[in-house]
């Protein structure tokens, strides 16, 4: 699992946005969002890399935290 801080996701429509920028990576991925916290939870085989590229090209640019 990897966390990642999301700072511009602010509602439903970014969860959305997110998770289907997510799935085009890994058709497979779980994510847990904490929209207060503005983080994500990713359990997924595709690398860091590889998410935190498709979160900016999805308009939410992310730092990994963990």
């Amino acid at each position: 699992m990897s966390v990642f801080s999301v700072p511009d996701m602010s509602c439903g429509h970014c969860k959305a946005a997110i998770t289907e920028a997510l799935e085009a990576v890994d058709d497979t991925v779980e994510i847990s969002v904490d929209m207060d916290a503005r983080e994500i939870d990713v359990f997924s085989e595709a690398g860091d890399e590889a998410i935190l590229t498709a979160l900016k090209a999805a308009g939410y640019p992310a730092e990994l935290k963990s």
